[in-house]
């Protein structure tokens, strides 16, 4: 699955890692709905170095089609409403 990180760029990410990081998008999404700011800042960075960790990047001048995008780091609890489905950031 290719995932892009907005800001930063692409990486190619195994299905496998999937329920690892769907632990955490629960989570992130507990956090949303009761507006805890500083928890939802840590656990979103904390998914995003997961992706980074467990992905390999792809080359700068490569552009795929993104199966899957997730904000940026610095992005507010309000912008992150916008890139919400049914099933949170991450499908499954």
């Amino acid at each position: 699955m290719i995932v892009r990180i907005m800001g930063e760029g692409q990486v190619r990410l195994a299905d496998g890692h999937l329920t690892e990081l769907n632990k955490l998008d629960d989570e992130l999404l507990a956090e949303m709905e009761n507006g805890d700011g500083p928890a939802f800042r840590r656990t979103l960075q904390a998914l995003l170095t997961r992706v980074r960790d467990l992905g390999e990047p792809l080359p700068d001048d490569s552009l795929e089609p993104s199966e899957l995008i997730l904000p940026s780091p610095d992005a507010t609890l309000e912008e992150v409403r916008d890139f919400l489905n049914d099933d949170g950031l991450i499908p499954g």
